[in-house]
């Protein structure tokens, strides 16, 4: 997990802080572009993600997210996306 700090201007033109997370897990069974879609897909839709990076040749899924995300979230989206997450 990483945890980054980025600084955004908020209201009034003050300067906020946001703390985001990314992790990488790998994802076995992908095979075409469709795949990485459907990953991406169910990935995108959990609560507090806000990017979804899926590299079909080596199984990466990088996730961004406003806080950290159980994993076991993580492996229900892939399940339900017709695939699996590496232990």
């Amino acid at each position: 997990m990483v945890g980054l700090v980025l600084a955004a201007e908020g209201p009034r033109g003050h300067h906020e802080e946001l703390l985001v997370t990314t992790n990488n897990y790998t994802v076995t069974g992908m095979t075409c572009d469709h795949c990485v879609g459907a990953v991406r897909n169910e990935v995108s839709a959990i609560p507090g993600v806000t990017d979804v990076t899926v590299e079909l040749s080596t199984g990466q899924v990088t996730i961004t997210s406003e806080d950290p995300i159980d994993v076991e979230t993580i492996r229900a989206s892939v399940d339900e996306a017709g695939y699996e997450l590496a232990s």
